[in-house]
C-alpha cells in the first residue's frame, strides 16, 4: 500500500510539472482577455478536454507506434528527456516556450496542444505509463487535468492574489524540477 501510494505520487509530480499550469497561467490569461466570461469558460472546457483526449490516446498507443516506427523505450526516453531539458533550460534562461508558441486562435490551439497537452506531458506520460502502469498514469492524468482546470478557471483570481512576480518564481522552479526529471529521464535512457 505504501508503495503504491509512493509510486502514485511520483507520477502524480511528474505529471505536475510536465504540465506547468502555473506556467501557462499568464499565458492563458493574456490569450483569453478578450473574450467574456461565457466565451472563456467555452475556450477552457474545449481546450481542457480536447488536450486530456490528446493525452489519453498517446498513453495508450503511443508505444504501438514507436514500436511500428523500430524506436525503443530507451530511445524516447533519451530524446524525450532532451527534449524535457530543453525546454526546461529555455523556461530558466529566457523566454518560455509556452510564450512563444501563444499565437493564433484561442481555443484548441494553441490552448490545447501544445499549451497544455505539449512535449512535456506527452514524453512524460509514455514514460509513466510504460513504468507505473495505466491505472496510476490515468488517474494521476486525470487529477492533473481537473486541478490544471480549477486554476485556468480561478485563474483571474489567483493571479491577483498571488501576483504576477510569485507565478513567475513558481514557473522557474517548475521548470527546474523539469530540468531534474529530464536528466533522470537520459540516465535511465542510457542504461
Amino acid at each position: 500500500m505504501t508503495l503504491m501510494i509512493k509510486d502514485f505520487l511520483f507520477v502524480f509530480v511528474g505529471l505536475f510539472v510536465a504540465l506547468d499550469i502555473i506556467g501557462t497561467l499568464p499565458i492563458y490569461v493574456g490569450l483569453t482577455q478578450n473574450l467574456d466570461a461565457h466565451q472563456r469558460k467555452i475556450a477552457l472546457r474545449s481546450s481542457i478536454l480536447t488536450a486530456l483526449i490528446v493525452a489519453v490516446v498517446f498513453m495508450f498507443v503511443g508505444e504501438q507506434v514507436f514500436t511500428y516506427m523500430g524506436i525503443t523505450l530507451a530511445d524516447f526516453r533519451i530524446a524525450g528527456g532532451l527534449v524535457l531539458l530543453l525546454i526546461s533550460l529555455a523556461d530558466l534562461l529566457g523566454k518560455s516556450e509556452h510564450q512563444s508558441r501563444a499565437k493564433g486562435d484561442t481555443g484548441i490551439v494553441p490552448l490545447a496542444v501544445p499549451l497544455i497537452t505539449g512535449p512535456a506531458v506527452l514524453t512524460t506520460l509514455l514514460i509513466q505509463y510504460s513504468t507505473f502502469g495505466w491505472a496510476l498514469t490515468l488517474l494521476s492524468l486525470l487529477l492533473n487535468y481537473s486541478i490544471g482546470w480549477l486554476l485556468l478557471e480561478g485563474s483571474d483570481r489567483l493571479q491577483k492574489l498571488l501576483g504576477r512576480d510569485s507565478l513567475t518564481v513558481l514557473s522557474k522552479i517548475a521548470a527546474l524540477l523539469l530540468a531534474a526529471i529530464a536528466v533522470a529521464m537520459i540516465r535511465a535512457g542510457l542504461k
